[in-house]
């Protein structure tokens, strides 16, 4: 019985030479999530610092024109050196700091889930694809998935943080990320 778990030990083992794909993976699946971010926040800054600053119905941070530009700068940075791969474990840094900020600033008071649930989630779904239905092209509005009622919780926050933590632990991955081909040209 020794020997068969020893074996499939060894089996299960193997999988190790494909352990990169797992930071690839991770990394790709943030780019685009922090590029729409940043690059949003770039579009519209006059605005978003007006809704970072204000205390009545906005965030009411301090520095808000200071802290809209480190919001947009470092996700639309941050996605380019994910994609790259590049300063990996460096960026996850400021961007775990701002999922942190996002989490607690405009999430936290919605609970976990970014998805409202419950009876009255279905009842309000329910009603507005009935207005829809009645007053709009429901097909064409559909057509790319159905609506949901958001909830805007903590969950998205809090599962892109553990993903940066990953990624500041084991860094870009092997091969397939820039800071792999330059520490195993300047750093041995």
């Amino acid at each position: 019985m020794l020997r068969l778990f020893n074996r499939l030990q060894d089996l299960l083992d193997a999988t190790r030479a494909l352990d990169f794909l797992a930071p690839l993976l991770i990394r790709a699946y943030l780019v685009p999530v922090f590029w729409m971010a940043g690059t949003k926040k770039l579009g519209n800054m006059d605005s978003i610092i007006a809704w970072f600053g204000d205390s009545e119905s906005g965030l009411g941070l301090p520095f808000p024109e200071l802290m809209a530009w480190a919001a947009a700068l470092t996700e639309t940075g941050g996605a380019i050196l994910l994609a790259l791969g590049l300063a990996t474990r460096w960026i996850s840094l400021p961007l775990m700091v701002t999922m942190v900020v996002a989490a607690v600033t405009v999430h936290w008071p919605n609970g976990w889930a970014a998805i409202a649930e419950g009876p009255e989630a279905v009842l309000r779904l329910e009603r507005a694809n009935a207005i829809l239905q009645q007053n709009g092209n429901f097909e064409w509005l559909t057509e790319q998935g159905q609506f949901v009622i958001l909830n805007n919780g903590i969950e998205f926050a809090a599962t892109y943080f553990i993903m940066l933590l990953t990624l500041f632990f084991i860094g870009g991955g092997r091969y397939l990320s820039l800071d792999w081909w330059i520490a195993q040209r300047w750093r041995h």
